[in-house]
């Protein structure tokens, strides 16, 4: 079947009506949060996406309902895909996925729809972050890790850490490193610098951005930071790494 009639008069369409769709790199940001186990921002980009879920997507069935199940659909196969590329088990997220579905198979109405939504990427956001912590024992370094990655715009140090933990500078610091195997300090930059990682990839934000976005004093202390880490600047890491759109659908089958 020849879908280019369908598609001109679409595309014709949405041109007149103004209908423009989400930035792709705003929807892969959102991925990437939830691969990240950033559960506080996922939870609050939702509650903003939620006010008005439609806005930036296409109608996939003009039953209210089915659209959103049908855009469902094809988010939680997005979600699981990314926690499997950052470590997730493939058996336990694509289970997690049609659990998921199943569930929202039985919904009659689009609020309970929206309700699974947000709780299958808080799910997955969180079982992302647990990964992030299976080596640590303590209640206390898994404290910490949640507050480092919860702040990563910031500025963080041992002693911030210490009133986060209750434990003393000095006690806290060989306990974190035990556990981890390396120091506050080396596991901050570390988790920085990942993150810029991402960013380089699948953004096209600039490097003074992606320095302030990640606590870092200026755009030369980041880059001196990833070349040290990373052996490259972070534009010779962009250049070699960037994921276009095409790429992108392409590798996710979109």
């Amino acid at each position: 079947m020849n879908t280019n009639r369908d598609l001109n008069y679409r595309l014709f369409i949405q041109h007149n009506t103004g209908f423009k769709r989400n930035p792709f790199r705003s929807e892969l940001e959102g991925y990437r949060y939830i691969q990240a186990g950033d559960v506080e921002t996922v939870t609050e980009r939702f509650k903003i996406i939620r006010k008005n879920f439609l806005e930036g997507k296409g109608t996939l069935s003009d039953d209210p309902v089915r659209n959103i199940m049908y855009h469902f659909v094809t988010s939680v196969a997005l979600v699981s895909r990314f926690c499997v590329e950052g470590g997730l088990g493939h058996d336990v997220a694509y289970t997690l996925s049609d659990i998921y579905i199943q569930r929202a198979d039985k919904c009659s109405d689009c609020e309970s729809l929206l309700d699974i939504f947000e709780e299958m990427r808080i799910d997955f956001a969180k079982r992302m972050r647990e990964l992030k912590k299976e080596r640590v024992v303590s209640l206390h370094v898994r404290r910490c890790i949640d507050h480092i990655y919860d702040h990563l715009h910031e500025k963080l140090t041992l002693d911030m850490l210490s009133e986060v933990s209750g434990l003393s500078s000095s006690y806290l610091s060989k306990l974190f490193e035990k556990e981890t195997g390396v120091t506050v300090k080396q596991f901050i930059i570390r988790a920085k610098i990942q993150t810029a990682e991402n960013l380089l990839k699948y953004s096209d934000f600039s490097y003074l951005d992606i320095a302030l976005s990640l606590g870092f004093s200026s755009q030369s202390a980041f880059i001196y930071t990833f070349r040290k880490q990373k052996g490259m600047t972070p534009k010779e890491y962009r250049e070699m790494y960037a994921v276009s759109e095409e790429d992108f659908i392409i590798q996710n089958g979109k």
